[in-house]
């Protein structure tokens, strides 16, 4: 009985990831999404770079800004699945513990109203 079933199921081959990507590239709705999200990819990016150039673990940084490495990790990775933008005075706590100087810009991207 069991030969059978499986005989029965057909199973999709694997795709890998960069061909899922490749995919997921074709789909308009999916690259407008993407591209809302680089700028959040880009500060995540930056808290990594920041903490690994410091040499420094999450439990490292977490005892420096007097909270839980979850909190630190969950910060790394976006919020996971509650998202949330974090504060101000949280990306400065991180920026300071890491050993840098958080900065803010407003970067241009269309002209200025009359």
């Amino acid at each position: 009985m069991r030969g059978r079933a499986e005989r029965l199921v057909k199973v999709a081959p694997m795709k890998t990831h960069d061909e899922m990507v490749q995919e997921w590239e074709q789909d308009p709705e999916f690259v407008r999404e993407y591209e809302a999200l680089q700028a959040d990819f880009a500060l995540f990016d930056e808290l990594l770079r920041a903490r690994k150039e410091a040499g420094l673990t999450q439990a490292d940084v977490a005892r420096r800004m007097a909270t839980q490495p979850s909190v630190v990790a969950r910060l790394e990775a976006g919020g996971g699945r509650r998202r949330h933008s974090p504060s101000v005075a949280t990306l400065r706590k991180y920026a300071e513990a890491v050993g840098c100087r958080l900065e803010i810009r407003m970067v241009r991207v269309t002209p200025p109203r009359s």
